[in-house]
């Protein structure tokens, strides 16, 4: 199946929307006695630790989430192992455990994760480093260690791939997202496919943070062959699939040049005693797979601007975001750490102050290998803000204003539209990205799909992020789909939503469950 067609994209998004009728129609239980291993484990790959001790940065938070990094700086950047080290530990690493009666073990995550089911790996695709010889790794959270998949320089082997992407072209380091479909679709089922993107996507919102702090170029990079990168890292592509590339550094050098992929296998653990397939979510990533260099260049060259929102027609409100002196100096190393997913809020107010820091710092954008975005916008539920009156906004980016499309008071709507929860009635704020798909299926085919969700999932990380530096609580929620659209309708009608976020004061915080 072509990509160029869009038509697979539409029919998955459409099958998989939830409703009233859907959740009653299709009550799912959850098999306790399968419920999947949240690591890919290689028991017979001699694993390379990683340090432990890691040099902590001290750039603030919010300057990090807010930081545009470009894919290409001057000079050098080559990340030396211990940099590699804090990568991946505080965008996939566990950073805290507990211990239950009877020794079983739950970890906590960096990143927030749909259902906490981790099924977001991360892969290292590296030349010669200080203290790493080139190679291609997988990172074990397990174990905070490194298991060669492949020696030697595989860089162009990526270089081909993403149709010479300049940044890849230059990349010391290239990670490599994949998800490992069981392992989120045990609870989500077919719905599985688009936590893939969301749950990359706030990994990715971690990295990028990271790597901000620590000065280094980067770009997300959307645009390669599926079946190279696949075969590069080794998946089963029956069960797990590709989701994005990310270049880390700049060395003027190019990249070596494209060496042989003979096929590879390694035998991993076993997640449960049986898995249940959902042919859906195999379709859909075949059906928005690229397939040659040359069709990865076309693809990318379709990346034209999307028409931007109509100028406001109702009131609008300015933000007003807290001032420099007055922002948390909290490192993002710390805020992460912190981090975790709120389970109750307390209905307390929080500031319009806030609330503009979060929206500013996280809807500057990104580096990415695909032009045309944001692919979201952005539109708010207010509750409860000191300074700003309740109802429904959008947000202009552009402008940096909030324009008012209804006035009143929508808790009982918001927690409705979230799946009946007290989490959205509760937050003092409920943030949902809506695209129009059609525009972005009809330039970028199928593979649009996963540009749209992934963009609106690194948005809502940021705010993840932004919202704790602040002090404040935060988690991502599943959504009645086309009641959002008609709720915010006639401003948004038309649009798909592509991820809802709640913030708000107080309450517990655990792992991630959407």
């Amino acid at each position: 199946m072509a990509n160029r067609d869009g038509d697979a994209a539409w029919r998955y998004h459409d099958s998989t929307k939830h409703s009233v009728a859907s959740l009653r129609a299709h009550r799912h239980y959850l098999d306790w006695e399968i419920k999947p291993l949240p690591f890919k484990v290689y028991p017979h790959i001699e694993p390379i630790p990683l340090p432990r001790e890691l040099s902590p940065s001290h750039v603030p938070a919010l300057e990090a989430i807010a930081h545009n990094s470009a894919a290409i700086g001057d000079g050098t950047g080559i990340p030396n192992l211990q940099m590699l080290a804090r990568l991946l530990h505080f965008s996939a690493g566990i950073t805290r455990k507990k211990v239950y009666p009877g020794g079983q073990e739950y970890h906590f995550r960096a990143a927030a994760c749909t259902g906490a089911l981790y099924h977001i790996d991360l892969s290292v695709i590296c030349g010669d480093l200080p203290d790493l010889a080139a190679g291609v790794y997988h990172f074990g959270p397990h174990n905070f260690a490194l298991h060669q998949l492949r020696a030697g320089d595989h860089r162009g082997v990526l270089v081909e791939a993403t149709g010479a992407e300049p940044s890849v072209q230059h990349a010391p380091v290239i990670l490599a997202c994949a998800s490992t479909y069981w392992r989120n679709s045990w609870k989500y089922q077919a719905r599985a496919y688009r936590h893939c993107f969301w749950d990359s996507g706030t990994m990715l919102a971690n990295l990028l943070a990271v790597v901000a702090a620590d000065e280094m170029p980067v770009k997300v990079v959307c645009g390669f062959v599926d079946d190279t990168v696949s075969a590069l890292i080794a998946l089963d592509t029956q069960r797990e699939g590709p989701l994005a590339l990310v270049s880390v550094g700049h060395d003027p050098r190019a990249s070596a040049a494209r060496p042989a992929v003979p096929p590879i296998s390694f035998e991993t653990l076993p997640l449960s005693s049986r898995e249940v397939d959902y042919p859906a979510i195999r379709e859909i990533q075949a059906a928005s797979a690229l397939r040659t260099a040359d069709a990865v260049r076309a693809w990318r060259a379709q990346a034209a601007p999307l028409p931007p929102l109509p100028p406001p027609t109702g009131q609008i409100v300015a933000l007003r975001p807290l001032e420099d002196v007055a922002l948390p100096k909290e490192s993002v190393d710390n805020v992460i750490l912190r981090r975790g997913s709120t389970r109750q809020f307390a209905r307390g107010a929080i500031q319009f102050e806030q609330l503009s820091t979060i929206l500013q710092s996280a809807t500057k954008g990104f580096a990415s290998d695909v032009g045309g975005g944001p692919f979201n916008d952005v539109y708010l539920i207010v509750n409860a803000v000191d300074g700003l009156a309740a109802g429904a906004y959008v947000l202009h980016r552009g402008a940096q204003v909030l324009e008012l499309l209804r006035a009143g008071d929508f808790r009982r709507e918001a927690g409705y539209l979230g799946l009946g929860q007290e989490l959205p009635a509760d937050a003092s704020v409920n943030i949902y990205m809506l695209c129009y798909l059609e525009p972005i299926l009809t330039r970028l085919g199928n593979r649009g799909y996963r540009v749209a969700q992934i963009d609106a999932a690194i948005t809502a990380g940021k705010m993840y992020l932004a919202a704790y530096a602040l002090r404040l609580g935060a988690t991502g929620l599943t959504f009645l789909d086309d009641d959002v659209t008609e709720f915010f309708a006639p401003h948004a009608a038309g649009k798909s939503v592509m991820f809802l976020i709640a913030i708000g004061r107080g309450g517990r915080a655990l792992a991630q469950v959407q």
